[in-house]
């Protein structure tokens, strides 16, 4: 066979995490026919295949074996809808935050919320990305998928996609098995803000703009979440447990300001970042990670590290807060090539 069109690279900054890694061979296509062609390529020499978006909620091994593609289609565009409503189409490779100011800019009411949380369009609704009472899920109209075993494409439904908290099909039954190329937003022109969380409101005033709250989401972020161009990070490391009701009512019976809220289902969800740092974790550091300074549920990296050395301190952390309230906290970013 004739040598590999597709050359390795060093993906070191391509993770917000900062860890080295070498991929063995890299495509970045550019249109569905360029990804159609990375996919065939890779059948034909059987490797096995990473998919890589923005890196930030994702975890490197230092050598990643086979193909890594990471879609750089990165183009969007609006189409008018019936009354006050706006289709955003959206490519995989844009990346999100710019989409979101930009959509705020224009007026339009959806996503402003979800301001600052890193990565590409592409990768958003693998974990249904949320934050300050938005999810993903909420405006999502459809989204298209390549088929990694014959590169056929098709459409989903939000539906389809099987959404949870932090969750979706896309961790599921389909992972690795379909790469997402496009997305299709449904916003609107009509004021909706949402501003529960937090001292979101307070920020805003009484008459915001999606713009004005979306910067205020930027600042709210800033004040609690490291850079990761300063310090490397994947954001929330764990994802907020939800526990039953039982456990939540002892729990309060001892620590009577425990964050805590009710799903719909009966259970209640808990602050993985409260746990952690009433386990006396916030800011600890071992060897090249530590936990954050300000923000307990995000780990950060100094330099130096290593995946699994990560992987060992992250346990490390959940053991402590098992240990201390029964709780078991569950890993946020995936791990490469974890099948």
């Amino acid at each position: 066979m004739s040598p590999s069109p597709y050359p390795g690279t060093d993906l070191t900054s391509a993770n917000t995490l900062g860890l080295p890694c070498t991929a063995e061979h890299f495509a970045a296509p550019a249109s569905l026919a360029e990804l159609q062609a990375a996919l065939a390529e890779a059948r034909a020499r059987d490797w096995p295949l990473t998919l890589l978006g923005g890196g930030s909620n994702l975890i490197l091994p230092e050598r990643l074996p086979g193909l890594v593609i990471r879609p750089a289609m990165a183009t969007w565009w609006l189409e008018e809808g019936e009354n006050d409503r706006v289709r955003v189409h959206v490519e995989a490779g844009v990346v999100w935050h710019e989409l979101v100011m930009a959509l705020a800019r224009r007026g339009l009411w959806g996503t402003e919320n979800l301001a600052l949380i890193p990565g590409h369009c592409g990768a958003a609704p693998i974990q249904n990305i949320g934050a300050y009472g938005v999810e993903l899920c909420e405006v999502l109209e459809a989204l298209q998928v390549v088929d990694l075993a014959d590169g056929r494409e098709a459409w989903m439904t939000p539906q389809e996609c099987a959404f949870g908290y932090r969750d979706s099909i896309f961790k599921g039954r389909l992972a690795g098995r379909v790469v997402i190329t496009r997305l299709v937003l449904c916003l609107s022109r009509t004021a909706r803000p949402r501003l529960a969380y937090g001292d979101l409101a307070g920020r805003v005033g009484k008459a915001p703009t999606p713009l004005a709250v979306a910067e205020a989401v930027c600042a709210i972020r800033r004040d609690k979440l490291p850079d990761p161009a300063v310090l490397g990070n994947a954001g929330s490391f764990f994802k907020n447990p939800v526990v039953e009701a039982g456990l939540a009512e002892r729990l309060l019976l001892e620590h009577p300001g425990m964050p805590h809220f009710p799903q719909l289902d009966g259970r209640v969800k808990l602050a993985a970042g409260w746990l952690i740092d009433r386990c006396g974790l916030k800011g600890l550091r071992e060897g090249h990670f530590g936990v954050h300074e300000r923000q307990a549920l995000v780990l950060v990296h100094f330099g130096g590290g290593s995946a699994a050395e990560l992987l060992g301190f992250a346990a490390r952390v959940a053991s402590r807060v098992q240990e201390r309230f029964g709780v078991t906290l569950e890993r946020e970013p995936r791990l490469a090539g974890e099948r």
